[in-house]
C-alpha cells in the first residue's frame, strides 16, 4: 500500500467511513512531484482522494450508484499550486506578496517571519518596528529585536509573525504539545436535530448549501471542494476586509460572492436568514471574531438545528496559541518545516514549501470533514461541529515521512502542466487554470459557476 493511500485510509476511518469503500480509491503515481523533503505529493493525493471518495459515498446515501474515485500524483501535487498556474486572458495576475513579507534575521542570530500581505497587519509591523516601509530598514529593526519576544509583541498586537523553530523546539513548546494531541479533522456533535430533508441529486453535492466565510487560501478551498461536488456555495465576504485578488479568483471558482458588514446590524440579520436554509457553514475569522457577533458554533446550531459547522485555526483550537491568527508559510516557521527543509537542502538560510500545501492539505481536510458531518446528519440527525488547523495538518504532513532525493527538482512551470490545465470564462476574463484532481467514475467533478468578483451575486440563495 502506498504512502498516500495508506494516509487516506487513516483520514477515512478517522471521519467514521466504513473502512469497506476505500478498495474504491485509486490514487495512482508515488513518484516526487515537487523539490520538497516531505511528503506533499502524497498529501495532496490523499486529502483529495478522501474528500472525492467522501462525496462519492454521499452520492450513495442519497441513492446513487456506487463509484470509483481516481486521483493522479502529479496533479494532485499541482493543484496544491493551482493559485501560481492561474492566468487571465493569457496575463499573469499581480503578486500578492507584500514587499517587505519575509523572513530576517534577528539580534540574537535566530529568524524571525513576518506576514504584511494585509494593509493593517504591514502597517502594525511598521509601528511595532518604528521604521519605514522598506526591506531593509525592517532588516535593521529586527537586527535589534530578540525573535520569541518580537513574536510575543507582535501576537500582543493581533499581528501575523513567528520565530523559527525546529522540530524539537516546536514538540516540547506548549503549543506544539496541544496540537500533537488533537484529531487530524475532529468532528463533534453540538446539538439535537432531526436528519434534514435531503432528495435524490446527479450530483454528490446537489441541493447542499454551504455559505463560506474564508478568506485567503485553506477556508476558500474547501468552499471550492464543496463546489465541485455538486454544493451551492455563497461566498459571504465583508466590504471592509481586505483580501488577496489572485485568491479570490483561482478560489472562488465554482461559487457565487456576496458581501455583507457582519458589523452591521443588518449585516448580521441577513446572515441569520440565511441560515434557515444552509447545511454548511465555514468560517476562518481570526479565533473568537464571529462568536462575538452571535454566530459561535453554538449559536448557529440554535439558530438552525442540523447544521454542519465547520472551523479553521492557524495553531490548533487548544493551547495558549489557540487565539493566534496566522498563515501557512508562518505556521511552516513556527513548527519547524522552514528548518527541516533547509537542512535537507544543506541551506544556512530557512526555506520554505514550494507550495503552500498545509492551506490546501488544511482546506480539503475541511471539505472532508464537512461531508463526514453531512453523512452522519443524514444518518442520525444532530447538528456538528468540525475543526481543522493548519498546524495540525502540519502535524499530520509531518507523521508521513520524509521523500529521499527531492530537493533538487525544479518546480513545475507552466508547460509542464499544461495536461491538467483548463480554460473558462470568467468575470475577470479568460481564465486558465488547474482543473480538479479528482476523477470520478460517475459524476465528474466539475466548477459549474464561473468565477466572479467578491460583490457580484445579492445575499440570497435565490440569486
Amino acid at each position: 500500500m502506498s504512502m498516500a493511500l495508506r494516509a487516506a485510509r487513516q483520514l477515512w476511518l478517522d471521519c467514521g467511513f466504513d473502512a469497506s469503500a476505500i478498495h474504491r480509491l485509486d490514487l495512482s503515481g508515488t513518484e516526487a512531484a515537487l523539490p520538497s523533503s516531505f511528503a506533499i505529493a502524497a498529501a495532496a493525493q490523499a486529502s483529495i482522494g478522501a474528500c472525492g471518495l467522501a462525496a462519492a459515498e454521499f452520492f450513495s446515501l442519497r441513492g446513487g450508484e456506487p463509484q470509483t474515485v481516481s486521483v493522479d500524483a502529479r496533479h494532485a501535487a499541482v493543484e496544491f499550486r493551482s493559485e501560481h498556474y492561474l492566468r487571465v486572458d493569457g496575463g499573469l495576475p499581480a503578486d500578492p506578496w507584500d514587499k517587505i513579507a519575509g523572513i530576517y534575521r534577528s539580534g540574537d542570530g535566530r529568524w524571525v517571519r513576518i506576514h504584511t500581505n494585509f494593509p493593517h497587519h504591514c502597517q502594525g509591523v511598521l509601528d511595532l518596528l518604528a521604521c519605514e516601509y522598506d526591506k531593509a530598514a525592517v532588516a535593521e529593526a529586527l537586527a535589534r529585536w530578540n525573535a520569541f519576544e518580537f513574536e510575543d509583541a507582535a501576537a500582543k498586537r493581533g499581528l501575523v509573525a513567528t520565530a523559527l523553530r525546529s522540530f524539537d523546539e516546536w514538540d516540547a513548546h506548549p503549543q506544539g504539545i496541544a496540537v500533537a494531541a488533537q484529531p487530524v479533522v475532529s468532528i463533534t456533535r453540538i446539538g439535537d436535530a432531526p436528519p434534514l430533508a435531503l432528495g435524490g441529486a446527479e450530483r454528490p453535492l446537489q441541493g447542499i448549501r454551504a455559505l463560506d466565510l474564508t478568506r485567503i487560501i485553506a477556508g476558500p478551498v474547501a468552499g471550492r471542494a464543496l463546489a465541485v461536488h455538486g454544493a451551492d456555495v455563497l461566498h459571504i465576504t465583508s466590504p471592509h476586509l481586505p483580501t488577496i485578488p489572485t485568491l479570490d479568483i483561482d478560489m472562488g471558482r465554482g461559487k457565487r460572492n456576496a458581501q455583507l458588514d457582519l458589523a452591521a446590524i443588518a449585516g448580521r440579520d441577513a446572515l441569520r436568514g440565511l441560515l434557515a436554509d444552509t447545511h454548511a457553514f465555514i468560517q476562518g475569522y481570526r479565533p473568537g471574531g464571529l462568536a462575538g457577533l452571535g454566530f459561535s458554533p453554538e449559536d448557529i446550531a440554535r439558530l438552525r438545528p442540523g447544521i454542519v459547522y465547520v472551523s479553521l485555526r492557524a495553531y490548533g483550537h487548544t493551547g495558549p496559541w489557540a487565539g493566534r491568527r496566522g498563515f501557512d508559510s508562518l505556521t511552516q516557521t513556527a513548527s519547524g518545516f522552514n528548518l527541516a527543509e533547509a537542512q535537507a537542502a544543506g541551506s544556512d538560510a530557512p526555506r520554505a514549501f514550494p507550495a503552500q500545501a498545509l492551506d490546501h492539505s488544511a482546506g480539503y481536510l475541511a471539505a472532508l470533514g464537512a461531508i463526514a458531518a453531512l453523512h452522519r446528519q443524514q444518518r442520525e440527525g444532530g447538528s456538528w461541529h468540525v475543526q481543522v488547523s493548519l498546524a495540525k495538518t502540519g502535524h499530520w504532513l509531518r507523521g508521513l515521512g520524509r521523500v529521499d532525493g527531492a530537493m533538487d527538482l525544479p518546480v513545475p512551470t507552466l508547460d509542464d502542466v499544461r495536461p491538467w490545465l483548463e480554460e473558462s470564462d470568467s468575470g475577470f476574463g479568460r481564465l486558465l487554470a488547474v482543473r480538479h484532481a479528482a476523477r470520478m467514475g460517475l459524476t465528474p467533478a466539475r466548477w459549474e459557476r464561473p468565477a466572479m468578483p467578491l460583490d457580484s451575486h445579492a445575499p440570497t440563495w435565490t440569486g
